[in-house]
């Protein structure tokens, strides 16, 4: 006990109560202070080793003898920042993958995942967070059917531009029966992420400047 380390005269006085307080006070909050840095590093580690599954299954393992997740570059577009995880075999990068998001339903987003190799060929596509109607705009999940299957092996040219949205639309992809706005989201969402390699090529395929940028 603190009381035990002070000397009689001190316990005694009229400030001991206050002593007393301030001690169990720094206890507490130094075992707390450990105890969080201890949960945070194992959040940290569950986070990235989700992060890592969900990598491969947008980029095949052949594509890459290096940790994608260690491998970034991070491109800011006007007020948006976006994370690029390269992967690369024998040094190169054979193929990148990125987040992007598209409306969902009411004021939610649904939050998608995209793998491109470096001729711009999506080798696939997750959506990993969303919000949409179960039964109905759900089927954008795997475990629920295979309609995200379908943009692996799409780029901008296949299909031209005016293929990219929905049939109802005019476009090549399926809509959900009953249920047109959420895969309308997504293509239009998938089309964005490829527009945005493109943009962004050289740098996210560490060819503007020839080297290794992390």
């Amino acid at each position: 006990m603190i009381s035990h380390w002070l000397k009689p005269e001190i316990r005694q006085s009229a400030g001991y109560p206050i002593l007393l307080l301030g001690g169990v006070a720094l206890l507490v909050s130094t075992a707390i202070g450990i105890a969080n840095f201890g949960t945070h590093a194992d959040i940290a580690q569950r986070q990235l080793e989700d992060l890592q599954v969900t990598l491969q299954q947008v980029v095949p393992a052949e594509y890459y003898d290096n940790e994608p997740v260690r491998d970034t570059v991070t491109i800011q577009e006007g007020d948006r920042s976006v994370q690029v995880y390269r992967a690369r075999r024998k040094g190169q990068v054979q193929a990148v993958s990125f987040r992007t998001t598209a409306p969902g339903y009411g004021s939610s987003e649904m939050v998608l995942i995209v793998g491109v190799d470096r001729d711009g060929k999506l080798l696939g596509v997750r959506v990993i967070s969303h919000a949409e109607t179960p039964g109905l705009g759900d089927k954008i999940e795997t475990s629920k059917s295979n309609w995200i299957l379908g943009f692996t092996g799409r780029s901008l040219s296949d299909p031209p531009p005016a293929g990219w949205g929905v049939k109802k639309d005019g476009g090549v992809f399926d809509q959900f029966t009953g249920a047109t706005i959420t895969p309308r989201a997504v293509v239009k969402s998938i089309k964005g992420g490829l527009e945005f390699f493109a943009t962004h090529r050289a740098v996210l395929l560490d060819e503007a400047s020839g080297g290794h940028d992390q």
